[in-house]
């Protein structure tokens, strides 16, 4: 009888371990790079992680941080990434001097409807619009989307003789708070904010939005690898739904979406972190244009007017397809992704 119990419990016990394996195998892991470090619009991600949103659509998500969209691309592209965060022209740009590259990234949905580009520049410097600008000396990262993207709004304001000085992100706004720079660019919800950091009040700054003067890009979309989307759509799907639920929560509550932030990089500083997340949604996510083309959605002679003009701007080595760096194949239905409240 001992022998026969034994023999019972081991059965069971091989029985919850297949069980057991069999649940596990469910989840399809996949490995996620942000654009940058863990700050505001991390949320965007972390909360859907947090709230069990990926776990309940049977994805094993992974997110860290990263160092700029070009990066971001160049890593799904080698496989060392499944999915990503990063600006669009960067991608763009990818596709266009990589024609040859095997696994090039698609965008599967928009998520910053404008680009969050702008020139910022301190108010005693005199700058009050793009034509004050020649002639300055300009500084941001040499892999600054708003610095890629310059000479589009370089070209539709008419602003020459600019000088450029390049540095580590971290000293950018500090270089124009002591003068070393007339002006700066950068992503209008990282930049300011840093500048008010460094104890220059928000009015004392003079910000250039690229979409107000004549720059149409598209901003960050979410990315994936051909190979990851052939072997795992479902999962894509599945991602992608997770995230516009995370965003109605976002949209609800800014400051319990820091928490999640937090609880990544506990040094950071909440209330400012709430204030660039709020920017963010209320510049590039929440826009007229969002609203007008959709969540998530792209309009493509839009888009196929930026594939032409990151061409000329970055004087690739081919043109831009803009029906291969795009895709709406993985996007969850349009009752899912009406996730943007009412603009005010």
């Amino acid at each position: 009888m001992k022998l026969h119990f034994s023999k019972l419990r081991a059965t069971l016990a091989l029985a919850l371990t297949m069980t057991g394996a069999a649940s596990m195998a469910q989840n399809t892991p996949v490995k996620f790079q942000l654009d940058w470090r863990f700050e505001g619009p991390a949320a965007l991600f972390l909360v859907p992680e947090s709230k069990g949103y990926f776990k309940s659509e049977k994805l094993d998500v992974t997110v860290d941080t990263g160092n700029g969209s070009g990066g971001t691309v160049t890593r799904v592209a080698s496989g060392s990434y499944d999915m990503g965060f990063a600006d669009l022209a960067s991608l763009m740009e990818f596709h266009a001097n990589n024609p040859d590259a095997p696994n090039k990234p698609v965008a599967i949905m928009m998520v910053y409807n404008n680009t969050p580009a702008s020139v910022m520049a301190l108010k005693k410097s005199g700058i009050k619009k793009p034509s004050d600008l020649i002639g300055k000396k300009l500084g941001a990262p040499v892999f600054d989307a708003g610095r890629r993207a310059f000479p589009l709004f370089a070209k539709a304001n008419n602003i020459t003789d600019v000088t450029w000085t390049a540095m580590d992100p971290t000293l950018r706004e500090t270089m124009l708070v002591k003068g070393d720079l007339d002006a700066i660019t950068g992503f209008t919800f990282t930049s300011l904010l840093n500048i008010e950091a460094r104890g220059v009040k928000a009015d004392d700054v003079v910000v250039l939005q690229y979409p107000d003067y004549g720059v149409k890009l598209y901003g960050n979309a979410i990315i994936a690898s051909p190979k990851f989307l052939k072997e795992n759509p479902a999962a894509a799907k599945a991602f992608l739904r997770a995230f516009a639920l995370g965003m109605k929560d976002i949209f609800a509550n800014q400051e319990k979406a820091i928490e999640t932030v937090k609880a990544r990089d506990g040094i950071i500083n909440v209330p400012l972190e709430v204030r660039r997340l709020q920017l963010a949604l209320n510049t590039v996510i929440n826009s007229p244009d969002a609203h007008a083309e959709g969540f998530g959605q792209v309009n493509m002679p839009r888009l196929s007017l930026m594939a032409s003009q990151v061409s000329d701007a970055f004087a690739t080595k081919t043109r831009v397809n803009p029906d291969a760096v795009w895709t709406p194949a993985y996007l969850p239905s349009a009752k899912e992704l009406n996730v943007l409240p009412k603009l005010k």
